[in-house]
């Protein structure tokens, strides 16, 4: 029986936002791979939630903890849903169970032409506003590092993700289900994914925790990575 204050056996597999790679953890990479393996697995496979889902699912281990940010845990939830059996806990930050209304959908299409047309830089910048993160110096600093991985990866890329989250299922019925310790964090200012989306998605898994983290909005592993490390870390050695 795995003891309370020893970190997980299991590795650690982390997913990512859209257009994000590794970069948007690594403070937690710095501070966990020291204590238990640490994957960071990329978004890629086709235009489906669901085809991204198979292709990590053939290349992960057996078993692991699995961490989703924003569209990394959407992906995470459909990772759940097709194998939850090698699921051992679950944390799903800024992100939400609920499928693109059609009007949601539609907003994606101007950002989809843009990117086909050229015009990556100014869709990058629609697509993650400043007030999407807490106010203060950090703000800046983050917003920059989106932007550069976001125009690193690509336009195709772009394309590939935002119609995957166009057509992304609904996953209310996975989570009602999913029967592995569960750790939900969101941050305060978080005007994407609010705190009440993150209260709503807490509820719909059995004995899920719930960590709101101040002075942090939909990027807190960047924000607020000090806090955030720790309450992962507590996570892994079944504190929460």
């Amino acid at each position: 029986m795995e003891q309370t204050g020893q970190l997980s056996q299991d590795p650690l597999v982390l997913l990512p936002g859209m257009m994000c790679d590794a970069r948007i953890f690594q403070p937690q990479i710095m501070a966990l791979s020291t204590q238990v393996p640490v994957t960071v697995a990329p978004l890629i496979g086709g235009e489906r939630i669901e085809d991204i889902a198979i292709q990590l699912l053939q290349q992960l281990p057996s078993r692991f903890a699995l961490a989703g940010l924003s569209m990394g845990g959407i992906v995470a939830m459909e990772i759940l849903r097709r194998a939850p059996e090698r699921v051992s806990r679950l944390c799903l930050m800024s992100t939400s169970p609920l499928p693109d209304t059609p009007a949601q959908a539609a907003t994606r299409e101007p950002l989809i032409i843009g990117a086909r047309t050229g015009r990556m830089d100014d869709v990058l910048r629609q697509s993650m506003l400043p007030e999407y993160l807490a106010p203060g110096p950090q703000r800046i600093e983050v917003l920059n590092l989106m932007h550069q991985m976001g125009m690193e990866l690509g336009q195709a890329l772009f394309v590939a993700q935002t119609r995957a989250l166009q057509r992304r299922r609904d996953q209310q019925g996975t989570l009602r289900k999913c029967k592995v310790p569960t750790l939900i964090l969101c941050g305060e200012y978080d005007q994407l994914t609010p705190v009440k989306r993150h209260e709503f998605l807490a509820e719909l898994i059995p004995n899920a925790s719930l960590q709101v983290i101040t002075a942090a909005g939909h990027l807190p592993t960047l924000e607020r990575p000090d806090v955030v490390n720790r309450v992962l870390a507590e996570w892994l050695a079944g504190q929460t």
